[in-house]
């Protein structure tokens, strides 16, 4: 099939190349001709592990291209995807202007049978928006040009996108048109040849389906990290109720480790987004609210273990290990270290730091506040204080015998619950975790 893709950021440009991948014919358009010269020249504007090869495999095989004038291959393509970004307001609700003017272009310059899919998160309801917008274009146009709009809302976790993608455990499309639901189900038989596994529903619970699997995921994770306050006070073990809990099949394991609160672009944009949507439905969202609150609370909690265990900060030393609000990304969209790096310089301490991919996003966000180092040893040589905020992988087994030797402190703070409290206590450092007194 030949397909448009509008926006070439995290969502646009991984479903294009995948359904590039499957050998269909994609091109990525995005206004931003910065961004879309350095694609034609090979470089990949974001990080997402095996994202660069498979770019270039289909670029090389003539399957994947980049345009700034979606005009201009309206008349070639069969669906157009919306992936443009839907920022949120100051109170919380999805900014669509973008989305919008993807459907007025769409309208402006179709001539034949189009469906137009969004892809992009936006709030319940939105796509009867967009109808509205293509058909004015249409009738300004005075012509009559059939077109159908869909939902197809995306599940991508960051770290893991093209394996989301080629092997999807679900794909949801919301459309009132059979003909478009046959063009959809064309599209994705290929990735789900084994076990089909696309659900067509109308469009309005296609939209709701994406905020409500977001706000479920993140409730889990509130909701685990208020657990874990409450095991400090108690003195239980936040790790084994998670183990008890998890082994119960009706709850399982994802999503229910303790630790200082989630980020990225989904989750807190979609938490608030929801809130907002039924605010201006005369309900509150008395749970996805206090979703929210929690997890804006769970952000200072390294700094607040930090503070309790080494006192006054005026001065100190903290070495940080992880800027990115997950592994395998460097988005720190509302990431947990922005907040905690804020209140360590407020309070007069040096921070110095490292990530394995986000320090280039991190200058690009607060410039030189901090100290940029070259690996985990060199940020924690000579701090009087060790947090980690992100689970990279090479943090979990480093030399604790050349940190305990390099830093002139010995506090450390697991904002993530992965390092061995005896084998740390054994060394003399003090050390503490999320959810374990």
């Amino acid at each position: 099939m030949n397909i448009a893709i509008v926006g070439t950021g995290y969502v646009g440009l991984v479903s294009g190349t995948c359904f590039a991948e499957m050998g269909n014919q994609v091109t990525c358009v995005d206004v931003d001709e910065r961004k879309i010269n350095k694609l034609l020249e090979g470089e990949v504007p974001i990080y997402e592990p095996g994202l660069d090869e498979l770019v270039k495999r289909n670029v090389d095989y003539g399957r994947l291209k980049f345009t700034t004038k979606l005009a201009s291959i309206l008349n070639d393509v069969e669906v157009v995807f919306s992936a443009v970004g839907t920022p949120p307001d100051e109170d919380g609700s999805a900014d669509l202007k973008y989305v919008l003017a993807v459907a007025k272009q769409f309208g402006q310059y179709i001539n034949k049978y189009t469906v137009l899919v969004t892809k992009s998160t936006v709030p319940v309801g939105t796509a009867k928006i967009v109808k509205e917008f293509v058909q004015a274009e249409l009738d300004k146009r005075g012509v009559e040009i059939p077109f159908d709009v869909a939902s197809n809302p995306e599940f991508l976790k960051e770290g893991t996108a093209i394996k989301d993608f080629m092997s999807p455990d679900r794909v949801v499309v919301g459309t009132e048109s059979k003909r478009a639901a046959m063009m959809m189900e064309r599209l994705y038989k290929p990735f789900l040849i084994q076990n089909m596994r696309v659900i067509f529903m109308d469009i309005l619970s296609a939209e709701m389906t994406k905020y409500a699997a977001n706000a479920m995921l993140a409730t889990r994770i509130s909701f685990m990290n208020d657990i874990a306050n409450l095991c400090e006070w108690v003195g239980a073990n936040v790790d084994n109720v998670r183990k008890g809990i998890g082994s119960d099949s009706r709850i399982g394991q994802k999503f229910l480790y303790a630790g200082c609160g989630y980020g990225g672009s989904c989750f807190p944009k979609d938490v608030k987004a929801l809130v907002h949507t039924a605010l201006e439905n005369g309900i509150h969202m008395e749970v996805i609210e206090a979703v929210e609150r929690v997890n804006e609370r769970q952000k200072s909690i390294v700094y607040e273990k930090l503070v309790a265990l080494a006192g006054n900060l005026n001065g100190k030393t903290v070495a940080m290990l992880g800027l990115a609000f997950k592994p395998e990304t460097d988005d720190m969209r509302e990431a947990p270290a922005l907040v905690v790096i804020e209140k360590l310089l407020t309070d007069g301490a040096k921070v110095k730091v490292f990530d394995p991919v986000a320090m280039d996003e991190s200058r690009r966000r607060i410039g030189n506040k901090v100290q940029y180092c070259e690996n985990l040893y060199d940020a924690a040589n000579e701090a009087d204080c060790l947090v980690l905020m992100t689970e990279w992988r090479q943090f979990r087994m480093p030399d604790w015998n050349v940190l305990r030797k390099s830093m002139v402190g010995n506090v450390i703070v697991d904002g993530r619950n992965i390092w061995n409290r005896e084998e740390l206590e054994e060394l003399g450092f003090v050390y503490t975790r999320i959810g374990e007194k």
